[in-house]
């Protein structure tokens, strides 16, 4: 069997991608996998890392700005639309590909629409509750459209769907709180985790400043914090703030997470964007959370990511227009000194995971496919 796969552009469209091919290969180890991603996408470094092989096409979305500039970018993007979908379709007739599986990003179209036209079954998964456009232009031409939450069904009219959840590391599903916090060296005092994503949200960076170190001063909570690649300013503000972070053993300050199952399962609260696979890993670890949508993000989708929690009582939202120190110190100590809501966030974030998302994606993939 062999299984074309494309998506990139960010990790929360490569990861799944990942995820897919690796229970698939778990399943049914004879199995061939080829990704297609973008040639500058950070697929280029993620998938050979895990192992797989990955092509490329070179693609790019539209820009709405009307400036010069904007204009110049959308003329290479014509471009770019004729070159690539050719280039996919002579990778695809190198592969032979029993299957194709698009999980978003500009890469994904070519591919998925030329599979398709070439008679290749194809899926795809959105992982957002406002789906890319990607994915809506696709939905015509799949055999199913497999999502993340029941919150996109309304926006696929008339095309076969099927809610599958988004694809968990199973490390987030087997990390222990206690053993957790063990591993970390931290008490029973609360544990705040908080980031912005691997390169760092500025903004985020920005209202943390206080809540921090004011832990750092009284002490009151444990607060793990990462400030990404281009977060390097944060320690000095918070020494501008009266705190040098390495003499406070509560915080644990750093520019990146690369141990994330266990520094989420040690965590009371987590303050973070609204990513897709952020918030799936918060829900099957049942955590309380204050979301910060990125609000530079296409169609605004981090938001609705959001309120889908929200709505469902698992979460409290900041609209980055209404960002600032005092409105994240607000919300954390309400929420960290209840103990009973605190509770009801964890029981109704952890009722809207679905932990079983690699087993239902590859019963889709069989039922397709007609495997036994």
């Amino acid at each position: 069997m062999k299984i074309l796969l494309a998506g990139g552009g960010t990790a929360g469209h490569i990861n799944p991608a990942l995820a897919i091919a690796g229970y698939i290969k778990q399943k049914r180890p004879d199995t061939e996998f080829l990704f297609i991603g973008n040639k500058d996408g950070m697929e280029q470094r993620l998938v050979p890392q895990a192992g797989f092989p990955i092509r490329s096409i070179t693609i790019s979305g539209f820009q709405r700005s009307l400036s010069p500039k904007s204009m110049a970018a959308n003329l290479r993007t014509v471009r770019r639309t004729v070159t690539s979908s050719a280039a996919a379709k002579k990778i695809i007739k190198e592969f032979q590909p029993d299957l194709c599986i698009g999980t978003g990003g500009y890469v994904s179209g070519p591919v998925v629409r030329d599979a398709a036209r070439l008679g290749i079954p194809c899926l795809i998964h959105e992982q957002n509750a406002y789906p890319g456009v990607t994915n809506k232009m696709l939905a015509h031409r799949v055999q199913k459209v497999m999502l993340a939450v029941e919150a996109a069904k309304p926006y696929f009219k008339d095309v076969p769907v099927v809610v599958t959840g988004n694809p968990v590391r199973g490390e987030i599903l087997t990390a222990d709180k206690a053993e957790s916090r063990k591993q970390l060296g931290l008490d029973q005092r609360p544990v705040i985790l908080s980031f912005g994503g691997s390169l760092g949200a500025q903004k985020i960076n920005e209202a943390l400043v206080d809540l921090i170190a004011r832990s750092g001063k009284n002490g009151r909570y444990q607060h793990i914090h990462a400030y990404g690649k281009y977060g390097g300013w944060f320690p000095d503000k918070l020494r501008e703030a009266g705190v040098e972070p390495d003499d406070c053993p509560n915080l644990d300050i750093r520019p990146y997470i690369d141990n994330m199952p266990v520094c989420m399962a040690a965590a009371d609260l987590v303050i973070s964007r609204a990513g897709a696979i952020t918030l799936s890993e918060i829900q099957a670890m049942g955590k309380p959370a204050i979301l910060i949508p990125s609000p530079n993000v296409a169609e605004n989708h981090q938001y609705h990511n959001a309120m889908a929690l929200v709505d469902a009582g698992a979460a409290e939202i900041i609209e980055e227009s209404n960002l600032s120190g005092a409105a994240v110190i607000e919300k954390a100590d309400a929420m960290l000194h209840d103990e009973a809501t605190l509770a009801k966030f964890s029981e109704n974030s952890k009722k809207m995971a679905i932990t079983n998302a690699n087993e239902r994606i590859y019963s889709v993939v069989k039922q397709v496919l007609n495997l036994l």
